[in-house]
């Protein structure tokens, strides 16, 4: 080597150079690669502004054990070094490391600087709860002068008393401070959205108006938070153009906070207009678009931006994999969410706790129980939604057992306390499962043994699960004595178990508090008329329905759909316009004939009376579900599970045939209509003839 080059090579400004390239890219190797060089070119004792960065280096990439050895083996630390070290610890999430740093610090008579104080009050703010090192980091500035003085020490002391729920203390910090820049009315705002109070939010921003500063980025994106928060869509939607004309919609972040504000107030097509109008889109924005639709009930839709977010190359997140398994558990698009699971693991994001929650919850909502439970069982880590998930997927199919043992599993294994939304999914398993009295004594002990007071959902559950034990008049006394007032669903639980179990006149009590409620609804109407037909009342039943007719209520059409390739068909009752119209009808009456012989009787109690019963069986006979599982028997090969969907509940008759046709041609019929999964298989359904 030459000696120029010799000299160079152990030029420690190269060498600083080196290491600081090494940070900029990201580089472990670069890094270790530059700070061997210095050990060999350097020694014995390495300059202090070398060790202190390649503390910077190791801590910036959260190497922790080779950025404490590097402080360790600095014999002159600086306030440079230890500061280089508690922000790397701070920024990574490793609070205790950074505070012990600081003490050491402080142990060696250094005196903390303007940059030192903000990283330690980071790590403050995730600190173990209930500690008091934040205030003492903060009687500490004060005594050097820091505080309330440096705006930037004053902001960071701020946010940490935000973070750490010291309300109290950062209210009066914020009121002290001479200065109050943009950064310290964003911590005010930002926190006060993350602590769900908008309208603090919202007060701080026009706080930040009239003191006559100016609001960036943050402030804006905070305050379409704040009204998405609060609903306030009036509010958001006059900011819009305030925003528009101060040219603040041209930042990414602004644009994706207000397609994220009109989702959350219901308003998906202004949503979709300021997410046509970005100029530049990134993976946020196609995740906000698609949870937009998908809270509106569009989920063909969000499915839609789905696609085009990978046609635009997007990669697929766990956010975004997540939010589009939730629009498959609305479309019960099950074939669908298989689909997104294989590109989950495609993505190596199938093992993310949130993309493994959204596949339990898509899987139980759709009826793939089984699925569900290989991905909670293959899952190293669980949240509560993950519980509440597979929980939900057994009540779903009334598998009582299985939800109480996943429940007690979750009890036991301590990784999470139980919600309201455990506890109403385990009382729905229980009631759909036949368990009342498992069911009604963990609605009694709720309050003592977990601490949650009973909600409407919970007396609905209730009302149901004594409804189906036949104990309506109980059901009703719970009902009279509710610390509330009763919803629609509580009297629609008591109005079916009325229906189910004969008590005319109690369910006409129920059917009439339900016509107060939402008078509109044709499904109460026609129940209370099926129930008088079935007492044998017709001239009563008559009366419902043209008392519906006076009143311009109309009863919706049943229909009902099947998937098959892609392609979704869809039947009416008595429709004879598919295709396959004859295949289905020759079909249908060669399964009636083997039902017959098996002993299957058409049940056409709740057919217009005035029919003859021949057309009575033929009117029964055309129901949409049969069709679509005449076509669904066509179609679908042996050995796979044939899914129904239809809009309203499934009808006596047709639950009756279709527990023969499983047993008869040896398939698993799986049902969902309006209120519920119904798993015919073998003679048998999962909902023990009640729903």
């Amino acid at each position: 080597m030459r000696p120029g080059a010799a000299a160079m090579a152990a030029d420690p400004q190269l060498i600083a150079a080196a290491v600081e390239a090494a940070i900029a890219s990201r580089s472990p190797r670069l890094g270790r690669a530059a700070h061997a060089r210095a050990l060999r070119l350097l020694s014995p004792d390495l300059p202090p502004f070398i060790c202190a960065h390649l503390v910077n280096l190791y801590s910036k990439l959260d190497l922790p054990a080779a950025a404490a050895a590097a402080l360790a083996s600095d014999p002159c630390p600086t306030v440079v070094s230890f500061t280089a070290f508690i922000s790397g610890a701070a920024q990574h999430a490793r609070p205790l490391p950074a505070l012990s740093a600081f003490a050491a610090m402080l142990r060696l008579g250094i005196r903390p600087n303007d940059f030192t104080f903000p990283s330690a009050f980071k790590a403050a703010a995730s600190a173990p709860p209930r500690s008091d090192v934040g205030p003492q980091i903060h009687s500490l500035a004060l005594r050097v002068g820091y505080l309330p003085v440096d705006p930037f020490v004053s902001c960071a002391a701020l946010d940490m008393y935000f973070k750490t729920g010291r309300l109290g203390l950062a209210r009066r910090l914020f009121e002290e401070m001479p200065n109050r820049n943009v950064v310290a009315w964003n911590a005010v705002m930002t926190n006060a959205v993350l602590d769900g109070r908008p309208f603090e939010t919202v007060q701080a921003y026009f706080g930040l108006r009239e003191a006559g500063g100016m609001p960036n980025v943050v402030s804006v994106c905070a305050f379409f938070n704040a009204c998405a928060g609060a609903m306030l869509l009036l509010l958001g939607d006059q900011f819009h153009g305030l925003v528009v004309k101060c040219g603040f919609d041209m930042d990414v972040s602004v644009s994706n906070a207000m397609v994220d504000f009109y989702g959350k107030c219901r308003c998906a097509e202004k949503a979709r207009m300021v997410f046509d109008a970005m100029r530049l889109r990134n993976s946020v924005s196609w995740c906000s678009m698609v949870v937009a639709y998908a809270h509106n009930g569009a989920e063909e839709d969000a499915f839609a931006v789905y696609l085009g977010a990978r046609s635009a190359g997007e990669v697929p997140t766990d956010f975004m994999v997540s939010s589009v398994l939730t629009t498959c558990a609305g479309l019960l698009g099950l074939d669908l969410g298989r689909a997104l699971h294989a590109v989950a693991v495609r993505s190596c994001i199938d093992a993310n706790i949130f993309v493994a929650s959204a596949l339990v919850d898509m899987y139980g909502k759709c009826g793939g129980v089984e699925d569900a439970q290989h991905v909670f069982l293959d899952m190293p880590q669980r949240n509560l939604v993950t519980w509440n998930s597979m929980i939900g997927g057994y009540a779903h199919i009334g598998d009582a057992t299985n939800a109480l043992a996943v429940f007690n599993d979750m009890i036991t294994s301590g990784e999470t306390a139980p919600n309201y939304i455990t506890l109403v999914n385990v009382i729905t398993a229980c009631s759909r499962g036949g368990l009342a009295k498992e069911g009604y004594e963990l609605f009694e002990t709720m309050r003592e043994r977990f601490g949650i007071e009973p909600r409407t959902e919970h007396y609905a559950c209730v009302v149901d699960l004594l409804g189906r034990a036949g104990m309506e008049e109980r059901a009703y006394e719970i009902i009279q004595r509710m610390p509330m007032r009763p919803s629609i669903s509580l009297w629609g639980a008591l109005l079916g178990a009325c229906k189910m179990h004969g008590k005319t006149e109690l369910g006409r009590i129920a059917a009439e508090r339900l016509f107060e409620l939402d008078p509109q609804d044709s499904g109460n109407h026609v129940l209370l008329s099926n129930m008088l037909a079935s007492a044998g009342r017709w001239a009563e039943a008559t009366y419902v329905r043209k008392e519906m007719k006076d009143v311009g209520i109309k009863k919706d059409p049943g229909c009902s759909w099947i998937t098959w390739k892609n392609a979704v068909h869809v039947f009416h009752a008595k429709d004879t316009k598919h295709e396959m119209n004859n295949e289905i009808r020759a079909l249908l009456a060669k399964l009636k004939r083997q039902m017959q012989a098996s002993g299957y009787m058409p049940d056409t109690q709740y057919s217009l009376y005035d029919l003859e019963e021949e057309e009575k069986e033929s009117e029964v006979f055309q129901h949409s579900e049969k069709l679509a599982l005449a076509f669904g028997l066509i179609h679908i090969p042996p050995g796979v599970p044939i899914r129904i969907t239809k809009n309203l509940r499934i009808c006596v008759d047709c639950h009756r045939a279709f527990k023969f046709i499983s047993g008869i041609v040896g398939r698993e019929i799986i049902v969902r209509d309006n209120n519920r999964f119904h798993c015919f298989k073998e003679y048998e359904c999962s909902c023990k003839d009640y729903w």
